[in-house]
């Protein structure tokens, strides 16, 4: 039933990767569409993420926030769907995942803070420096479909999806390897479904006025 998954999210914000992955996965869940600075900090709210922030999903009531957790419990809750590799096979699931919810995010969010880690604060910054993020990136996406082995899984959700907005919003530079890995994951049924859905929900939001 629907009510088993709870989904979390604002249209304008990472609740779009959860999104997809819900796709992905095709069963009912229930969407809750939180405000900023409302209900996204209403106590009820807090209770779930004391963050105030989306998304989060509660699964037969466990909770689970932060989008690279979420996209991995999911492949792991519905193991039919085949959304995640063989525990033997996932070394490269695992380290390109957690990389780019690491490293790769925090570089992208330095560089849009104007903050650029000199030659001895990259060697104390886990992310060393965006172009250094970006070239190792590159390099788990370079020449091949998938990120994890010989079918799509999770980590495309959630790498394609941070590849996908940063060529969108300029956060990301374009690179050969970056757009003809993105551009196949653009047509992917699921992913085309959540655009629609978050995207109408955006129009309807900007039609009722500022939020």
């Amino acid at each position: 039933m629907a009510d088993e998954l709870i989904f979390y999210t604002n249209p304008m914000s990472r609740g779009q990767i959860v999104r997809w992955m819900l796709e992905e996965v095709g069963v009912p869940y229930e969407p809750r569409i939180l405000e900023y600075g409302t209900t996204m900090k209403d106590a009820a709210y807090l209770a779930v993420n004391p963050m105030g922030k989306v998304p989060a999903i509660v699964h037969k009531g466990r909770i689970i926030t932060e989008c690279a957790a979420i996209c991995a419990y999911l492949a792991d809750a519905f193991p039919e769907k085949g959304l995640a590799p063989a525990p033997a096979d996932r070394a490269d699931y695992y380290r390109w995942l957690f990389f780019t919810a690491g490293p790769v995010e925090q570089a992208i969010t330095a560089k849009m803070f104007g903050f650029e880690p000199d030659a001895d604060q990259q060697r104390m910054a886990g992310f060393g420096s965006l172009a250094a993020a970006l070239d190792a990136l590159e390099s788990a996406v370079a020449g091949k479909a998938f990120v994890a082995g010989e079918r799509f899984s999770a980590v495309d959700v959630y790498v394609g999806s941070q590849i996908d907005w940063g060529l969108q919003f300029g956060t990301i530079a374009s690179r050969p390897a970056f757009e003809a890995y993105v551009a196949p994951l653009r047509e992917r049924a699921a992913y085309k479904r959540a655009k629609a859905i978050d995207n109408a929900l955006i129009a309807e939001m900007q039609a009722a006025g500022p939020v």
